[in-house]
Parts: C-alpha cells; sequence; structure tokens
C-alpha cells in the first residue's frame, strides 16, 4: 500500500491550489486529480512522472514518504536532497533499455519526429521499446547507449539532421568541462550543446555552441532529466568546404567587433 493518494492532496495544498488549478499545470481533467487523492484511481506512469517534476521530487517518494504533516520549509528540504541524490545518480532512476537474443544492449535511435515523445516516454519501458534500435558491435560493453539526432545550427560544423551516439551519463557531476552533451530537458527538449559543469557549486550547467553567433547560457540542473555523453556522430550529409569557411569566417567577426569595442572604448 502506498501513500500517494494522501500524498498528492497534502502537497497541493501546501502549494495553495485547487483541483482544478492543479490539474491545469499537470495537463489531466480536474476529475482525475480527485480520483487519484481519493485513491479510486492510480496516475500512469507519464502522469506520476509529470507531478513528480512539478513538486521536485522522486516517483519513489510520492509513493512511499509521508508529506501529510510536513510544513512547506520541510517539504523544500527533502527536494533539495532528492536533487543531490539525483545529480549523483543514487536515487531511483528508470532507464529502459532494449537487448537482443544474446543479452547484449541494443542502441536506441530517438529522431527528431520523436524527440517531443522522449520527454514524457524516456522512463517508459514499452515507448523505448517501440522506437527503432540497432547494434553496433565494436560498441559492445557495460554502457547503455542512445541515439540522437539534432537540428539546428547551433553546434557547426556537425550539420542539423546528424545523429549524435551517446553513452548514458549517471553522475552529473563526472559531466566534463568542454565536452559535448545530449542533455534532455523539461523546458527546452532535447538539447545538444558544450557544457562547463558548475552543478557542485551552482547547481547548473554553462551550455556553449560550438557556432559562435549562439550566445552561452545557463540551466538548472531542477531542468534536467537525463545527461548523454557524445561519444561519436553520424551524418548522411557530406561536409562541405564552404561550411568549415562560413565558421572560420564567423570566428574572425566576432574578433573584429571584439577590437572594436576595445578601440571604442579607449577614445
Amino acid at each position: 500500500m502506498t501513500r500517494l493518494a494522501t500524498n498528492l492532496k497534502s502537497l497541493r495544498k501546501q502549494k495553495g491550489l485547487t483541483q482544478e488549478q492543479f490539474s491545469n499545470k499537470i495537463g489531466i481533467k480536474r476529475s482525475l486529480v480527485g480520483a487519484y487523492e481519493e485513491a479510486r484511481a492510480n496516475p500512469p506512469l507519464e502522469t506520476l512522472q509529470n507531478i513528480a517534476i512539478f513538486y521536485k521530487l522522486k516517483i519513489e517518494d510520492l509513493l512511499h514518504a509521508d508529506f501529510s504533516r510536513d510544513t512547506e520549509q520541510k517539504i523544500i528540504r527533502k527536494t533539495q536532497a532528492n536533487i543531490l541524490k539525483d545529480i549523483e545518480g543514487r536515487g531511483l532512476r528508470i532507464l529502459p533499455v532494449i537487448v537482443d537474443k544474446d543479452n547484449n544492449e541494443l542502441i536506441t535511435v530517438i529522431n527528431t519526429k520523436a524527440a517531443a515523445g522522449y520527454l514524457n516516454g524516456y522512463c517508459d519501458p514499452e515507448y523505448i521499446e517501440a522506437l527503432p534500435n540497432f547494434s553496433l558491435p565494436m560498441m559492445h560493453g557495460q554502457k547503455t547507449r542512445r541515439v540522437f539526432q539534432i537540428k539546428g545550427d547551433s553546434m557547426l560544423p556537425i550539420t542539423s539532421g546528424s545523429y549524435i551516439i551517446t553513452e548514458y551519463v549517471e553522475n552529473w557531476q563526472s559531466a566534463k568541462d568542454d565536452k559535448t552533451y545530449i542533455i534532455i530537458t523539461t523546458n527546452e527538449g532535447i538539447v545538444y550543446k558544450r557544457i562547463e559543469n558548475e552543478v557542485k557549486d551552482k547547481k547548473q550547467l554553462l551550455l556553449k555552441s560550438d557556432n559562435k553567433e549562439f550566445e552561452p547560457y545557463t540551466l538548472s540542473i531542477d531542468n534536467v532529466l537525463e545527461i548523454w555523453e557524445a561519444v561519436g556522430f553520424m551524418s548522411f550529409e557530406m561536409p562541405s568546404p564552404q561550411a568549415y569557411e562560413n565558421t572560420q569566417f564567423t570566428d574572425v567577426l566576432r574578433d573584429l567587433r571584439e577590437e572594436m569595442r576595445q578601440l571604442r572604448k579607449g577614445i
């Protein structure tokens, strides 16, 4: 028996939300909120995941912790502890994998069409099983891998439409500076960037584009669902010399602009 029903009611009241307001934030019908709080029905995994993200709690704690007597400050402290566990990979995480007949892990492919669905289904075994998968014999081993298709020009010379081969990062504090990663986020979807790891001190990542036309920005660790380290890429578009030259020209232009700004300061 779980404490889910009482926890849902207690947490909602702590936030000062009506059932209608809470249902709108989670994206479900108000009648379902009442059914969940009265233990007349159980939310599906996708809804449970959205509720956990909203409260910044683990699914495990929603099911088994007791929030009925907690003040808001106590809940905040529990939330902070859960964030630390998630960062280090010590908390409960669901990472579905697909294996072949020899029990070797297959590599799941998430193309741009599947990107939106992955945000809701990344921990759903049935969803992952329905995605395309393949095997790379030279990559058999203990690590879980995914391939994500990217779009946009922020990481040139890797072109839009390329497929990034990645390995799962369990402890987010171990992500290395100036390496590239696929980051699954609650607010921006699937992001491919070079990072500066500020998780330990600031609970955030600094995301940088290889295309200097795009400015760096920070991402709170609260908005991170998964991190995957890039270890290679596949592209069905042959690179052109012009694309490389354009990237070099952008760098030169940026340097000239900076020199102009410095000269104006000296006048």
